[in-house]
């Protein structure tokens, strides 16, 4: 449990923090970031699954590059069912995507670390 709510609070934390780095990507306060969090881990279990058979065949042509464009729309969905969470866009979903994984990975990192010590 406790490592569903670290897991759940270094994502809202990793959105707020994207959404200072990517222009479009836009998070209104940490409540919103809380929501949006959950959301995405939604999408993510649910619809993504589904994106990636259906864009397969694309995703081998591009040598699994479409999987990048894949995430930027499961993103851009989280937004839109969240309130105070907006993606202008598939670019700054696409940007705020990876941005999102670098940083969450770096937060997810360090906090491991003090959690073991």
């Amino acid at each position: 449990m406790i490592h569903f709510l670290l897991t759940w609070l270094v994502t809202a934390v990793s959105l707020l923090i994207t959404a200072n780095i990517v222009n479009g990507f836009i998070v209104t306060n940490f409540t919103a970031a809380l929501i949006a969090a959950v959301v995405i881990g939604l999408v993510n279990a649910v619809i993504r699954p589904i994106l990636i058979v259906l864009t397969l065949p694309l995703t081998i042509l591009t040598l699994g590059l479409f999987l990048f464009v894949v995430n930027g729309i499961s993103i851009w969905i989280a937004s839109v069912l969240s309130p105070g969470f907006t993606v202008a866009g598939l670019l700054p979903g696409l940007l705020g995507s990876i941005v999102l994984t670098l940083v969450a990975g770096i937060i997810n990192f360090v906090v491991e670390r003090v959690v073991q010590s």
